[in-house]
Order: C-alpha cells, then structure tokens, then sequence
C-alpha cells in the first residue's frame, strides 16, 4: 500500500484499488513503472519514486525503514513463508501487485527456518530465490540463475559458490543443484539419486547422438555436449565402455570413443 501511494501517478485521479479474495491480494495503482524499471529488474533496480516528498515523509515517519527495500522485503517474506513469489504486471498507465497467501511447501519452509537458526544469519533474498528454483527446477546453470536474481553473471557466481560451500548445492557437470543433505529434507534421497541420474542419461544420449554422425568422440568433445567437466566426463565414457556401448582407441585424455555397433 505504501508503495503504491509513494509511485502511483497523481496526474490520473484514478484510485488505488485493494483486492481481497480467499487466497491472494491484489493492489493496483494508476501510473506505469517509472523511468526504465520494469518486471524482470525490479528487485534490483535503484528505486525510483515517483513522488519524492511523499516518500520521504513515509520514511521520516517511520512507515517505511528506508527507500528502496519494499520489494526485497516483500519477495523475502513470501519466500520465507513458502509462498509463491510477489506478481507484477505493468500497463503503460497501472502497475498491479498480487500475493498470494497459499504455501507451497510447508517441508522447504521448515528447511530455511532450520538452516537459518544453524548459520545464525537469514538468507539473503538472491540465496533465497536460487533455493526455491532448484526446489522447483531440481538444477539451474550460471546464466538461469543471474536471471532469477536479476543480477550478474559475477555475482550470480558468488551467491552459487556460497551455497555450494555452505554444503547447500554441488555442482553436477556445469549445473547446480541441491545436495544430498538438502534433498533428505526437502524432498527424498531416492528423489536425489533421480534427479542426479537424469543429468547423466541425459549425457549418454548426447554422447550417441554425436556417434550416429561422427566416426568417434573425445573426452573434450563430450564436454562440450554434456556440460561435465573432464574427470566427470570421463566417468560416463568409462561406464559406456564398461556397459559395452562404446570402445576406446588409445590411451589417456586423447582417447577417441568409438560406437559398438
């Protein structure tokens, strides 16, 4: 509501319309998004308010704690409370915001709330929105997850590398996902061998693929194709050549894998 007094547009005498039905809120607000703020930058795009003074007073007044948090703090409680992210949606003369009150996973809820009493300090809302995709998703890549937390590439890679220190993700050819110990709490360990076991099927039949056209392959061609690094790339080739699909020729990394037809 706050929000939707300090960036609504005072040149339409249009109202700030509430919404309550059974299972969301929806508040909506003439004006469009100010400058070049839109819905997949909003969370880390430098506030822009449309009415300065306006928000200053909410601040001055202690109303709001200060500009430009509004958004993260709605995303992270949602996120915190297991419920669906904030919706925007933007017209050139109304930006409308629903939350939704339905949890979607009281276990992933009962995770964030362990963890966070383990490492005695919340989430940030980047570490946050990578946990609820990959419970989504079961892995992500570098360029998904600056994507989702509408950041950089570099520090996409900072808060990835933190989790995966933390013992929270590992990394799985050139995709993350959740651990072992993340997987026994919000899901199953059977659904994490699944999950795990799907990326490398998945590599198998890139691998033969690649043989229906090519007389042979690499260990750093399969790289390419299968996303692995070399020694995890090496380990689907071996158990190929174990299983009798494929047969090597040479010796050491320049061997090249032939079919077994």
């Amino acid at each position: 509501m706050l929000n939707a007094l300090a960036h609504r547009s005072y040149e339409d005498m249009a109202p700030v319309y509430v919404k309550h039905y059974p299972t969301k809120i929806a508040i909506e607000n003439p004006g469009g998004f100010p400058g070049d703020i839109n819905e997949s930058n909003i969370i880390t795009h430098q506030s822009i308010p449309r009415n300065k003074l306006i928000a200053m007073t909410l601040q001055h007044l202690k109303y709001v704690q200060r500009s430009g948090q509004g958004v993260d703090i709605m995303f992270q409680s949602m996120l915190t409370e297991g419920k669906p992210y904030p919706e925007y949606a933007s017209t050139p003369n109304s930006v409308r915001l629903t939350l939704r009150s339905t949890m979607e996973n009281q276990s992933f809820v009962r995770f964030i709330a362990e963890t966070q009493d383990k490492r005695s300090k919340m989430f940030t809302l980047s570490e946050l929105m990578i946990l609820h995709y990959l419970w989504e998703h079961q892995k992500i890549t570098l360029k998904q997850a600056a994507k989702t937390i509408q950041e950089t590439d570099d520090n996409a890679n900072k808060v990835l590398n933190a989790l995966r220190d933390e013992g929270l993700l590992e990394l799985n050819g050139k995709t993350y996902m959740l651990s072992l110990k993340v997987y026994e709490t919000v899901k199953t360990d059977v659904a994490y061998v699944q999950d795990k076991t799907v990326s490398q099927i998945q590599a198998k039949d890139r691998i033969l693929e690649y043989l229906k056209h090519k007389p042979s392959i690499t260990n750093q061609k399969a790289q390419e194709l299968c996303g692995f690094n070399k020694n995890q790339t090496y380990y689907i080739l071996h158990q190929m050549c174990k299983d009798g699909i494929l047969q090597p020729d040479g010796v050491g990394w320049g061997t090249k894998y032939k079919s077994v037809k």
